[in-house]
């Protein structure tokens, strides 16, 4: 079974041992949405998800995959 995106991205994080401010430093994406992110109450833009995977060295396929779970 596919993990959902917001399940993913957390688990990606807390994998690394990063904080959500970690991740938002190196993705230049607020610590607010990342947060939403996870929550699963908000859904990334394709760029957002671009920058995501760069940074946590996953395909970008495998997180967008993650969406359509």
């Amino acid at each position: 079974m596919k993990q959902k995106f917001h399940e993913q991205l957390k688990g990606l994080r807390e994998e690394r041992n990063w904080s959500l401010e970690d991740l938002s430093k190196k993705t230049q994406v607020g610590v607010e949405k990342l947060a939403l992110y996870e929550k699963g109450e908000l859904i990334p833009s394709v760029q957002t998800i671009l920058k995501l995977s760069n940074v946590l060295e996953v395909p970008a396929s495998n997180l967008m995959d993650g969406i359509q779970a």
